[in-house]
């Protein structure tokens, strides 16, 4: 597996479980993750039984919205009991140099349950990147980028627009 779902070189693809997560590996530890975001203008009626969120594939967010994203912390097992800290930023051009802007942070703590829910307003297209940054139990640096890319670009809108002509591999 040496491409995601999108068919570029990205670090994550699907593997199939936990209701088609995504999965991001480094040297250090393994994780699923998912996501949904809240269309705009959505009103929700006030007798709705279930959730007007969207899923979302692999950190394509199409629009700027509320989006909600949960981590599993999936190997080692131990990972329950490293401190990691979460760091949202924007990529952002500047003078010719791509310059990360940070959105939000959190602080380091343990996630024994094995899951990390965070949910934020992403009010702009582009690209954004989630940190997951620690020390595992032996004391080594950790660090997991989570791609969200939020909008759509004209490639996304040409294989939306001929997908039933276009070849599946």
């Amino acid at each position: 597996y040496g491409t995601s779902s999108q068919g570029d070189s990205a670090e994550t693809y699907p593997k199939g479980f936990r209701g088609g997560a995504c999965t991001i590996e480094t040297e250090n530890l393994i994780i699923g993750y998912s996501g949904y975001y809240l269309p705009a203008g959505y009103e929700s009626p006030e007798d709705t039984p279930r959730s007007p969120h969207v899923p979302v594939q692999c950190g394509k967010v199409p629009e700027p919205s509320a989006v909600n994203i949960s981590i599993d912390l999936l190997y080692p097992e131990s990972a329950r009991n490293f401190l990691l800290s979460q760091r949202l930023v924007k990529i952002v051009a500047v003078d010719d140099m791509e310059k990360e802007l940070e959105i939000l942070s959190a602080p380091a703590q343990q996630y024994p349950s094995g899951v990390i829910t965070q949910a934020f307003k992403l009010s702009e297209a582009g690209q954004y990147i989630l940190y997951l940054e620690g020390k595992n139990t032996e004391n080594v640096n950790i660090q997991v980028k989570v791609p969200l890319k939020v909008g759509l670009d004209w490639q996304d809108h040409f294989r939306k627009l001929f997908s039933t002509f276009l070849k599946n591999d």
